[in-house]
């Protein structure tokens, strides 16, 4: 049986892959991705929506994993995501906090910069 810390970070792995219905497979069906600072997206169905809108503009993504830890259910995985878009490049730091539950991701909440992902976007 996988831990906490490695299926996140073949989650983050499978990023790369840029293919929506493979991530969501990592999601419980009552999963939330609250992408700071924005308002969280309940539901496997919502969160399908958000991942998509994400990556119809993104080219190329590479995620790197610069610590990751886990404690019980909660995985911290701080990475450098990696993504051209049609409207611009940004190596963007974050640090995810990730709630599982039976294997899957019931809360993924991901804290970052905005100012460095909008001066990126130009």
């Amino acid at each position: 049986m996988k831990t906490n810390s490695e299926i996140i970070q073949e989650f983050v792995k499978a990023w790369s892959r840029m293919d929506v219905k493979e991530l969501l497979e990592y999601f419980t069906e009552d999963g939330c991705y609250y992408n700071m600072p924005s308002e969280p997206v309940r539901g496997k169905e919502n969160v399908e929506g958000l991942i998509t809108a994400f990556l119809a503009t993104w080219t190329e993504t590479t995620w790197d994993i610069l610590n990751i830890t886990e404690s019980g259910n909660i995985v911290f995985c701080e990475r450098i995501d990696r993504t051209k878009t049609t409207a611009g490049d940004v190596d963007l730091p974050c640090v995810g906090i990730f709630e599982m539950q039976d294997g899957k991701i019931k809360e993924w909440r991901d804290y970052f910069d905005m100012n460095t992902y909008i001066k990126a976007m130009g």
